[in-house]
């Protein structure tokens, strides 16, 4: 007959078995930290090593390239820009993230496995399983996700940029045309009603707007281009405007064989004949979706000096923007920009300059990054350029550089130009005067004096504030602040 056991000696069996599932439990715990903080490492402590040390292999690989870009990227910008616009690195890329999601989940798996689940308690058993699943779902969403993001830039720069040929720098600078779409009903195709140059220092990004009114007429074209040919004289046909070279292109397309876009390269060879400037590419914004691109960066921060109307006194959403300075979303900046109510289209020109102005130095690449979905998106849809791919690391090289200096700005407009006959060589003298001033040193300031006060019985000078006519600084008779100044946001 076996001895009977001693209750001691009960307890101390339950002791040891409880303390050696604890040991268990801990064991498994440490197999998924040890996954998430270094892939591998459990198959190479408990499990298959071969398939450990393939996996920290990769893991270290990638942390190494990781920590070489970002040190590259430091100091270099332009290699962190060509990666980041490069379709061909950006595809590896998400293949690379959505592999490494795959293969972590097997190591999670795998791990769970090592950690012997089926022979722990049932509440260490769900305990596992619980934290095996957060770690897992966390890690891999998080791949998943940055894959996710990986391809949709991919898919904003095959879809916003071409294959066109990459064209140097003119005379040390890139000029790119910028063209604000005016799309209605009754009118033909996508007609530029803003057109503004952005001359751009190659190498510090110094940057000067050059401003045309839509309402010029009878100027030149481009030597030898087809439109020259057509009008050796200047446009000079009746109710002939400069914004509706393109609609004159479009139904006349055959002058342009080959040509996709007919119309904005008939407004190229006009701009390049006013400004004496040769035009590397150009952008078409189309307004009317200007206001998604604004609302994805979270609205822009505007100087507001009168009321501004929102929509026209038909609209039912009709209303007014009250003067003072204001954060405006999409439809409100859209408006600021394009209102003519109690105004004239020069000094909404000026509105207009500082409106690309402010979203130039107030878009950061961290709103960037926070928004980066939206803005591909509002971008896809209202962008057409003939940037091409290749060139897209170097303007958002420009672009970094520009945002911490001045922008210049001429427009050519009354009281200097006279839209309906402009003087060319008083146009080409002052584009070239802009861009130089921008580009030489800025004089030392002159001296100067206290002015003495006044004497007894003197009044002292009254100062007259300079008159804001439809929300600009300035007037039609002397002209508007934003339209001719070394520093426009200083009079914006």
């Amino acid at each position: 007959m076996p001895p009977a056991s001693s209750p001691g000696s009960h307890v101390t069996r339950f002791t040891t078995l409880d303390r050696a599932q604890r040991v268990r439990f801990r064991r498994a715990v440490a197999l998924m930290v040890m996954t998430v903080l270094i892939p591998g490492s459990a198959q190479l402590v408990a499990g298959n090593r071969r398939v450990g040390r393939i996996a920290m292999r990769v893991w270290m690989g990638l942390i190494a390239t990781a920590t070489l870009s970002i040190v590259v990227s430091y100091f270099s910008h332009g290699f962190a820009f060509w990666a980041i616009s490069n379709t061909l690195v950006l595809g590896v890329a998400r293949l690379v993230l959505m592999a490494l999601a795959i293969g972590w989940a097997l190591l999670f798996m795998d791990a769970w496995r090592l950690g012997q689940p089926l022979g722990l308690q049932r509440q260490h058993r769900l305990a596992v399983v619980g934290v095996n699943g957060v770690l897992c779902f966390s890690v891999v969403a998080a791949l998943l996700f940055g894959a996710h993001m990986v391809g949709v830039q991919r898919h904003f720069m095959l879809t916003m940029f071409g294959d066109g040929e990459v064209v140097g720098a003119h005379d040390g600078r890139f000029n790119v045309l910028l063209l604000g779409g005016d799309a209605g009903a009754g009118r033909w195709g996508l007609r530029p009603d803003s057109l503004t140059v952005a001359s751009i220092d190659a190498r510090t990004g110094k940057t000067v707007l050059v401003g045309l009114p839509r309402n010029m007429a009878n100027f030149p074209f481009a030597e030898g281009s087809v439109m020259d040919k057509q009008f050796p004289k200047g446009f000079d046909c009746d109710e002939c405007y400069l914004n509706g070279v393109s609609t004159w292109a479009g139904d006349n397309t055959e002058l342009f064989k080959g040509s996709k876009t007919p119309g904005v390269d008939a407004t190229v060879m006009a701009v390049e004949g006013i400004t004496g400037l040769e035009i590397n590419y150009w952008s078409m914004v189309n307004l009317a979706g200007f206001r998604n691109l604004v609302d994805a960066v979270g609205g822009v921060t505007l100087t507001v000096r009168d009321r501004i109307p929102v929509g026209l006194p038909s609209d039912d959403f009709y209303r007014f923007i009250e003067p003072g300075t204001r954060k405006l979303d999409g439809m409100d900046t859209l408006w600021f920009a394009r209102a003519r109510d109690g105004s004239d289209d020069y000094s909404r020109m000026a509105r207009q300059k500082c409106v690309m102005s402010a979203m130039l130095q107030q878009i950061s690449p961290q709103d960037a990054l926070r928004n980066f979905s939206k803005i591909a998106a509002a971008s896809s849809e209202m962008i057409s350029t003939s940037v091409p791919k290749g060139e897209v690391d170097r303007f958002l090289d420009l672009a970094i550089k520009a945002k911490s200096q001045k922008i210049g700005t001429v427009s050519l407009v009354p009281p200097k130009v006279v839209t309906a006959h402009p003087d060319i060589d008083v146009v080409h003298a002052m584009v070239a005067d802009a861009i130089n001033r921008a580009e030489g040193e800025k004089p030392a300031p002159a001296p100067t004096t206290e002015a003495a006060p006044p004497a007894e019985g003197e009044q002292a000078p009254v100062t007259t504030p300079a008159p804001v006519t439809g929300g600009s600084v300035g007037s039609l008779k002397d002209g508007y602040a934003a339209n001719q100044a070394d520093d426009l946001g200083s009079v914006c």
